[in-house]
């Protein structure tokens, strides 16, 4: 079985592991605003109040730092229609920040995506306006696409991530290395070869409840937070009532990880082994009916 903390501790194991410097002030400042853009990932992240794009603004406000979201992201999008709507999205609402999370449909899609050439030079247009427009970026390397660093779709996103860490230090942009991070919070949990079913993602490429704790982790990490900043926002988040498991059901992060932990364990997913409670819940009731 995997261990509780392991899991529940997914998203905080950037702070241990010692990948940047503790106590520097943070660049990230009340009053700022950060446009998010992206796609699916980030406009689901920005519409539910357990998404990565709205526990960065509560983290930050745990952490006491105010700053107001705009959400920028389009389920599908590439990095060409990223680039064709910039000004309208994100340059014309005037941001102090713009996070930028793309590369994952470039892949994912196939013949439909985006060749690395072209992605190449959508990014850096991206980046290049945005800066000339004076808006400061970070950019975030793409998430697994399924939670498998050895398939052949991450083995094809590689190269688009390894552009953007060379990309980020050109242009002196900040870098939250989030599919670093995925794999590894994940390692621990398939080292041995063991069968391991979702941990981050609801589907292997969108986030669950601790997939988007991490990648808020990595942003406010990447943002300079100190060590008892990153608490503080953590904390907050621990719980915060944002992790669903139904439609009715809000559990804290908390109360996630430790079912997540127990459904690793077992080797299901979180909804597999509420479904499978819940169908032994009916019929316990089912036996008391005449």
């Amino acid at each position: 079985m995997i261990p509780f903390r392991t899991v529940a501790n997914l998203f905080m194991f950037c702070v241990l592991t010692g990948g940047f410097v503790m106590g520097e002030d943070a660049q990230i400042k009340t009053g700022n605003k950060i446009a998010f853009l992206g796609d699916s990932i980030t406009q689901g992240g920005a519409g539910h109040p357990g998404g990565y794009v709205q526990l960065v603004g509560s983290g930050l406000a745990a952490a006491g730092i105010k700053i107001e979201i705009i959400g920028a992201g389009i389920s599908g999008h590439k990095s060409n229609q990223m680039l064709e709507r910039l000004d309208r999205d994100v340059i014309s609402q005037k941001p102090t920040w713009m996070t930028l999370s793309c590369g994952v449909n470039d892949v994912w899609h196939g013949a439909k995506g985006v060749p690395l050439e072209a992605y190449q030079k959508n990014i850096t247009e991206i980046v290049d306006k945005a800066q000339a427009a004076g808006i400061q970026v970070m950019i975030l390397t793409s998430t697994m696409i399924h939670e498998d660093a050895r398939n052949d779709t991450n083995q094809k996103l590689a190269p688009y991530n390894d552009f953007l860490r060379r990309l980020a230090a050109d242009k002196k942009c900040l870098l939250a290395d989030l599919n670093a991070d995925m794999q590894a919070a994940i390692k621990p949990a398939t080292e041995g070869g063991q069968q391991v079913k979702l941990q981050l993602t609801s589907d292997g490429v969108h986030m669950g409840p601790l997939g988007d704790r991490l990648m808020a982790h990595g942003i406010l990490k990447a943002f300079g937070l100190s060590e008892e900043q990153l608490k503080q926002a953590n904390d907050a988040w621990l719980e915060s009532r944002t992790a669903k498991i139904q439609s009715h059901q809000s559990l804290t992060l908390r109360e996630y990880a430790r079912l997540s932990a127990l459904a690793q364990g077992q080797g299901q997913t979180v909804a597999e082994l509420v479904n499978e409670a819940f169908g032994k819940s009916i019929e316990e009731l089912l036996k008391k009916t005449p």
